[in-house]
């Protein structure tokens, strides 16, 4: 289905994608865009099942998720993959990234953000209540190690874009002559 066919059967000609948003958010349907399957062109909807998911009530806020995908640099917690680009696992899907709990609210885990994560939509398929094990600094440190000196340029340039104020004062904190005494 493409959007001019939603717009046609839409109660309101004007509203009818935050209908879609309605549906899938709220009732639990399943539907699909080109973000989900490359076959698919912006403006076509695919109704994955024609039986909704169990809803359930959306108690993360829009600010804790921004917070939380700003927080996980917009990357899937448990793969890595980068929201927007081709799913380093699936590469027909481009990342969609979801608030995952790390412990969920089945073993008592609650909605704020120490306990949310960015988990991608195809590790959120498999996830069911795994528990991620973040590196440290030195399990960081040894794969930057190991990598090649174009991937360690790029981690650079991805640690500067992400804390440009840190990466300015160190930069000057590093440039600084001694004051003469």
């Amino acid at each position: 289905m493409d959007a001019d066919e939603l717009r046609a059967v839409a109660d309101n000609q004007s509203e009818w994608a935050r209908r879609i948003r309605e549906l899938r958010t709220e009732e639990g349907y399943l539907i699909l865009t080109h973000n989900d399957r490359s076959e698919l062109k912006p403006g076509q909807y695919l109704l994955a099942t024609p039986k909704p998911q169990p809803a359930f009530e959306r108690a993360i806020s829009k600010e804790t998720r921004a917070y939380v995908l700003d927080r996980n640099g917009f990357t899937c917690q448990m793969c890595g993959a980068v929201a927007g680009e081709p799913h380093p696992y699936d590469s027909t899907r481009k990342t969609r990234l979801h608030i995952g709990h790390i412990t969920d609210k089945s073993k008592g885990g609650g909605d704020d953000s120490a306990n949310l994560r960015a988990i991608c939509s195809v590790c959120n398929e498999g996830a069911q209540n795994a528990t991620l094990i973040r590196p440290d600094l030195k399990q960081l440190l040894i794969q930057i190690r190991r990598a090649n000196s174009a991937d360690q340029l790029d981690a650079l340039r991805w640690l500067i874009a992400k804390f440009p104020k840190q990466a300015a004062e160190e930069s000057a904190a590093s440039h600084k002559c001694p004051s003469p005494s």
